[in-house]
């Protein structure tokens, strides 16, 4: 009797489990829909689910144009840079429009540079170009405790970032000149993208957030103006009046709860992040 109702709990969690993902996923979904809309909400951890439902809106004919909703302060640099280049593909297939929400910078401006227009509300935050990368370090606090590390490494450079001791003024010159590489992409993507000199761009990329009425100002986007405009803009491109709105399903399930908190923790820190 005990293995039935143990059997009983464990079928009705799984489709719990199932119905939370189904009922997440199926939002927004309707046929015949005329302008996909992609959210990138948060901090940008991965490029896989963005990319996928940029390309899949690119190749469904049902679909005229698509909307990038950013409400991200940026995040990984990789991911980041799959997406931005995605955004690039599918502009060659369809009319793209991103519209800025409470905040769209670092990684959450990059990803937005391909598009046809940009657009962000006055208060927007938006900017911090620039990239970090961080390391943390425990060295003290293990001394403390009593745990010690012994590293046996192939070349000198091996654990460089080591959260069990300082680095040495050798593997910080190394890790500044990998962040100034990336930093130096991000201001050529923005150059190119925004039809702007280098040096233009550099007078802001120096980490500075502003708001979306100085992006006009500056040229980093093209106008200022609310989701609801976006869909208008998006509509106007296409010769669509009346656009209809087609999300693709959430895929947010039950496991990812307790498994993205630690994924966040463990992701190596190379950031296009405003903090």
């Amino acid at each position: 009797m005990k293995k039935i109702h143990i059997i009983i709990i464990v079928v009705v969690a799984v489709a719990i489990i199932i119905g939370v993902s189904i009922g997440i996923g199926m939002r927004g979904f309707a046929p015949g829909g005329n302008i996909g809309v992609v959210e990138i909400e948060g901090t940008i951890i991965t490029a896989k689910h963005i990319v996928k439902d940029l390309k899949n809106f690119g190749d469904d004919p049902s679909i005229s144009a698509i909307i990038i909703r950013v409400n991200s302060p940026g995040g990984i640099v990789a991911p980041s840079q799959e997406i931005y280049e995605q955004v690039k593909k599918v502009k060659e297939l369809k009319k793209v429009v991103v519209s800025m929400g409470a905040v769209a910078a670092s990684g959450g401006y990059y990803v937005a540079l391909p598009a046809d227009i940009i657009v962000a509300n006055p208060g927007t935050i938006t900017g911090s170009i620039g990239v970090i990368m961080q390391f943390p370090v425990l060295k003290e606090l293990l001394q403390k405790i009593g745990i010690d590390f012994q590293v046996i490494k192939s070349k000198e450079y091996k654990d460089t970032g080591s959260p069990y001791r300082r680095m040495g003024s050798q593997e910080k010159k190394i890790l500044q000149d990998v962040v100034l590489d990336v930093y130096d992409q991000f201001v050529e993507v923005i150059a190119e993208a925004r039809d702007l000199s280098k040096d233009s761009v550099l007078k802001f990329a120096d980490g500075r957030i502003f708001t979306g009425r100085q992006a006009k100002e500056f040229g980093f986007i093209d106008t200022l103006g609310s989701f609801e405009d976006a869909v208008r803009i998006a509509g106007d491109l296409v010769g669509v009046e009346r656009p209809y709105l087609v999300y693709p399903p959430r895929r947010m399930s039950f496991i990812d709860m307790f498994t993205k908190p630690v994924e966040r923790l463990m992701t190596p820190k190379l950031y296009f992040l405003w903090q």
